[in-house]
């Protein structure tokens, strides 16, 4: 194997302006990235992954230190270095009203390849990502999923020697998440190095090295074995049994000694620091470590902090209340198709229920129709006592819609933003005052009060997305992958705010492609083909879905095999 680096990294350093401020996005960063190996680049949000990876493809320039790509000088010799680098940004501009074809070409004619060159990459590229039978389909109508695979395939019409993958699989679903691994896989030994940037750290324990950034420094290098070797002995898991596994989590949370406390189906999985020992009275099975939970011990000692523990209930729901959603034989169609299919489950108040399935399987539709965006074709949709045929403006002012991409208005202030979305919701005077000054204290947002969204981090976003949905006190949440490509420690925040309202009585529906996120559900629907292929708890999915060779499957093992076996049902 050659082991001359394909990326070096010698004391780089990236600033840029931030109004009258100057913000150091990269400081004094060296690495050493190896050829014909994947290397995963992780770290919180505002880390420097982006910009790292817009340094090695000649995007922007240093302000210090030098790069050394594929051999040649990252910033005399970017023009040249382009020429055989495939980048893929998070936001990979394919054009939506041309078909997958057509996308393919048009790239093809942007490298320069001679038309008989260019028919025989397209043609294997579309065999290579499983795209040949979608040729004629407009862009605009493929999956997430697809969608990705079809940016990956432009980017290696080229037949690029480097390839940087900035959070390609960030909204896709976990079956086309794994066949995108296998794609990139495949390149990797075929002797392509690929650099990885993922907000999903089971992504990273899979790659072959791994880079943490944190704060625009470099703060560990590695294989992910090497990461996880150092906190053997300090994981564990623990069954809630009677007092809740939100309960347990909070009272772990406050405990001595613990930097970690994340809920897994009916468990809790601990982590501790150093030297420490398990809490009073706690039973615990000790686990294999993670990668997360490696992660997560050096973020949590680099002064991050304990993890917030949420509010404890006010008082306990009453059992017998009134289903805060209800569904009975529900369609939607359009046209001749079937997008959800005779659907039929309820909610309680108070309970964490999560939307799963593949990019189309139609669980988005519900949850639009659930949200009073869009109207049943058939059956019945109850949300907060009402039917949704007949009240379905009265219904949304009950709600809370938290959507994937947080709508905030950029050039307002963080006050203004709150302000809007108070009167959109029907408050005013001294009731729009009051929850204004309640949201910024509760969501700690009093300090960036009269900041623009847009000049915040992505987890100063998240709150005050959450802080906007929540300002008219609503009974019922939605909230549509609300943590898609936040890193594992703003997730940890806003779940255990989640967890809280929940237990205040709250009810949240959530749609997720990330399986982790989806264990902190009570129950789960999973959809497939516009119907539920499973409904239960998230240990009961994986029990059911439990095979010898898997007798403890994840559940996003679960969930895959779950989704392969309803294929092979239709295709029998």
């Amino acid at each position: 194997m050659n082991d001359t680096p394909v990326i070096t990294l010698d004391a780089v350093v990236k600033r840029f302006s931030r109004g009258r401020n100057a913000v150091v996005a990269l400081d004094q960063v060296s690495a050493r990235i190896p050829d014909r190996r994947l290397t995963g680049l992780v770290g919180p949000d505002g880390a420097g992954k982006t910009t790292l990876m817009r340094l090695v493809a000649g995007l922007i320039r240093l302000d210090g230190g030098q790069i050394t790509v594929l051999g040649r000088d990252g910033v005399r010799q970017a023009a040249e270095n382009q020429a055989e680098i495939g980048y893929m940004p998070q936001r990979f501009g394919l054009y939506e009203d041309l078909t997958v074809d057509e996308n393919l070409r048009l790239y093809a004619d942007l490298h320069r390849l001679s038309a008989e060159v260019r028919e025989g990459r397209v043609q294997e590229l579309l065999r290579f990502t499983d795209l040949a039978r979608f040729g004629s389909r407009l862009a605009g109508q493929l999956s997430g999923g697809m969608k990705q695979k079809l940016g990956l395939a432009c980017c290696l019409l080229s037949r690029p020697r480097l390839l940087l993958l900035d959070e390609p699989s960030v909204g896709v679903d976990p079956v086309s998440r794994r066949e995108l691994w296998q794609i990139v896989r495949r390149l990797v030994d075929d002797g392509v190095p690929v650099l990885w940037s993922t907000a999903y750290l089971d992504e990273a324990e899979r790659c072959d090295e791994v880079l943490l950034l944190d704060g625009g420094h470099l703060v560990g290098a590695g294989t992910p074995e090497s990461f996880t070797a150092s906190i053997v002995g300090r994981s564990f898991l623990i069954k809630a049994e009677a007092t809740g596994r939100r309960a347990l989590q909070r009272r772990l949370l406050r405990a001595p000694g613990v930097l970690d406390a994340v809920i897994q189906g009916g468990n809790v999985r601990l982590l501790l620091a150093p030297e420490a020992i398990l809490p009073d009275g706690i039973a615990a099975a000790p686990v294999a470590p993670r990668f997360e939970d490696a992660f997560v011990t050096v973020l949590r000692q680099r002064d991050r902090g304990p993890m917030p523990a949420a509010e404890a209930p006010a008082e306990a729901l009453a059992a017998d209340a009134e289903p805060a959603i209800v569904t009975s034989g529900l369609v939607r169609r359009f046209g001749n198709f079937r997008a959800v299919d005779n659907v039929s489950f309820a909610v309680a108040r108070g309970e964490i229920f999560g939307l799963l399935g593949p990019n189309g399987a139609g669980k988005s539709t519900i949850f639009r129709i659930l949200c009073g965006l869009l109207a049943a074709s058939e059956g019945v949709a109850k949300v907060a006592g009402m039917d949704l045929s007949r009240g379905r403006a009265e219904a949304r002012g009950r709600l809370g819609y938290m959507a994937q991409r947080f709508s905030l208005y950029g050039d307002l202030t963080v006050r203004q933003n709150l302000e809007f979305f108070g009167g959109a919701y029907g408050l005013s005077g001294v009731r729009l005052a009051a929850a204004i000054d309640r949201s910024l204290s509760g969501f700690d947002l009093a300090a960036a009060a009269n900041d623009r969204p847009s000049e915040l981090p992505l987890g100063f976003k998240q709150r005050l997305a959450l802080a906007a949905a929540l300002i008219h006190d609503p009974q019922i949440l939605f909230l549509d992958e609300p943590t898609s490509g936040v890193d594992p420690l703003t997730r940890r925040e806003f779940w255990s705010r989640i967890g809280g309202l929940a237990d205040q009585g709250v009810t949240v529906l959530v749609t997720s492609h990330f399986m982790e996120e989806a264990e902190y559900c009570d129950r789960l629907a999973v959809i497939y083909r516009g119907r539920i292929a499973a409904l239960g708890s998230p240990d009961a999915i994986k029990a059911a879905n439990a095979t010898v060779e898997q007798p403890d499957p994840t559940l996003e093992e679960a969930f895959i095999r779950l989704i392969t076996a309803q294929d092979q049902a239709v295709a029998a």
